[in-house]
């Protein structure tokens, strides 16, 4: 048997004023493919061949520009067209919050595009993120789904690799199957569902027990995404049946599912402390220990620029400042290439700040420069040996202050020990740390540092009633009262 295997991810945030280019991308073919989708042993174990299609990540960035976004689905239906005699089954990663310049979900169209040349049997199986958008007409064309539980997307391989298990299940055992998805009138922030508080630990536990059910094969729920305005995007659950028989079953179960969720939107809720931004800083000042601060409105994981200097210029202003401030990161190419070759403990005024908004307004600086690092990235949560370098960054004194900025040539938050590694730098050492994230990270919580979210504005802003939607469901909760 033969199965084709492909990834595709991007987080399109429409609200940033740069399109997601074909550089962007990080792309592999062939062997490399196969290799970074993570589930080949999977089915060599079982001496299934793989066929690579592409390997296509971008993570979180602009709108896709429509040439690139065709070159991806090119990659995609080549390799289906070539093969399309001998594929058994298909195995995706296909994130969900992609959106096209004027072609709405790029995940949507692969899928689709796809089924025209296969057919409406063989089986499709798609591993997701939940922050990912969907509809019926997305979910009927497909076999099996099930997204990760945890977020931050701690299991992110663990469920990839549960996927391509029930993909090799069901090739064993053909049924006629699809998913069944349920759209809820409910729209929520990533920041609003963090797994390791209520009540998405809740929700997650009733998933888990509906798993038990050998009836189930397998349950989830999808917050959604909403950086972008589509009709798409609202939270769904979707439930897959085990056996032909067990359809009808499992859109009972579906149902339930959906009213469980559902009941609990009141519940929903950001994760620890969040406060305006002056009071978030007064309030980190105050705190003894280690802290940080989560820059939300220019969360870089959601899709922002990086780019804000909105809380260095409140600690800027600070009078008697002792805290030790550590800025990781503010992008400013510009900037970066004006300091990456100077030596170490060089002295130089620069202009720190992109100038395209009030929110990235330019500050003038005396700074002193010090080591120089590198941006990095584990392509999927967990596993640090599969590393991709972003960008590159270093490390300057802000002179006769307390303040050090982590200067960066591209957008990228540091939460974990190896990404601070590899920029040489030890965020211990600091008082308070600004980071560029939305809900924070278990490298900041382990040690049950205290931190806050400020409620900054920006690409990312956490107020899901004030954003504007023209082309959502509606009515639609919490923006409608129902």
């Amino acid at each position: 048997m033969k199965v084709l295997v492909g990834q595709f991810i991007n987080e399109a945030n429409e609200n940033v004023p740069n399109m997601c280019e074909v550089t962007d991308f990080d792309f592999a073919f062939g062997e490399d493919c196969i290799k970074k989708t993570e589930v080949d042993d999977i089915f060599r174990n079982e001496n299934i061949q793989v066929i690579p299609s592409v390997y296509a990540v971008s993570g979180a960035a602009g709108v896709i520009k429509k040439r690139t976004f065709n070159y991806i689905l090119d990659c995609f239906l080549e390799a289906v067209y070539k093969h399309q005699s001998e594929i058994d089954g298909i195995y995706l990663m296909l994130h969900g919050a992609s959106e096209v310049e004027g072609m709405g979900s790029g995940d949507h169209i692969i899928l689709r595009e796809i089924r025209k040349v296969i057919g409406d049997y063989i089986p499709i199986a798609v591993a997701c993120d939940p922050h990912g958008n969907l509809c019926k007409e997305y979910t009927d064309k497909i076999t099996i789904l099930r997204s990760y539980r945890e977020s931050p997307h701690t299991d992110a391989t663990q469920t990839r690799r549960k996927v391509a298990k029930m993909l090799v299940d069901i090739l064993k055992d053909r049924q006629n199957i699809h998913a069944i998805y349920r759209k809820l009138p409910l729209i929520l922030g990533g920041e609003q569902s963090v797994s390791s508080d209520e009540p998405v630990r809740s929700i997650n536990r009733y998933m888990d027990e509906l798993e038990k059910d050998k009836r189930v094969r397998s349950a989830s729920w999808h917050v959604g995404y909403i950086r972008h305005d589509t009709d798409v995007a609202g939270c769904g659950i979707v439930i897959v049946p085990e056996k032909t028989d067990d359809q009808e079953y499992c859109e009972n179960i579906a149902d339930k599912l959906a009213d469980f969720v559902w009941n609990k939107r009141h519940e929903f809720h950001y994760t620890g402390l969040t406060a305006e931004p002056n009071d978030a800083l007064k309030m980190a000042l105050e705190q003894q220990g280690p802290v940080s601060i989560t820059d939300s409105g220019d969360n870089t994981t959601s899709g922002a620029t990086g780019w804000n200097t909105y809380i260095l210029r409140q600690v800027l202003k600070l009078k008697n400042n002792s805290k030790k401030f550590l800025f990781a990161t503010i992008n400013d190419p510009k900037t970066y290439e004006q300091i990456k070759d100077l030596e170490d403990q060089s002295e130089i005024k620069i202009n720190l700040g992109m100038n395209f908004d009030e929110m990235s307004k330019s500050v003038e600086l005396n700074v002193i420069t010090a080591q120089k690092g590198e941006l990095v990235r584990p392509l999927a949560i967990g596993n640090l040996e599969n590393l991709k370098v972003f960008g590159h960054c270093r490390l300057v004194h802000v002179k006769d202050t307390n303040i050090d900025i982590i200067i960066a040539n591209n957008r990228l938050a540091l939460t974990s020990e190896l990404q601070y590694q590899h920029a040489n730098v030890n965020c211990r050492n600091y008082d308070i740390t600004v980071i560029k994230v939305g809900y924070n990270y278990p490298y900041f919580t382990e040690d049950g540092r205290w931190w806050v979210m400020s409620l900054t504005d920006g690409a990312t802003p956490q107020n899901t009633k004030m954003l504007k939607f023209k082309k959502i469901m509606r009515p639609m909760y919490p923006i409608d009262e129902i």
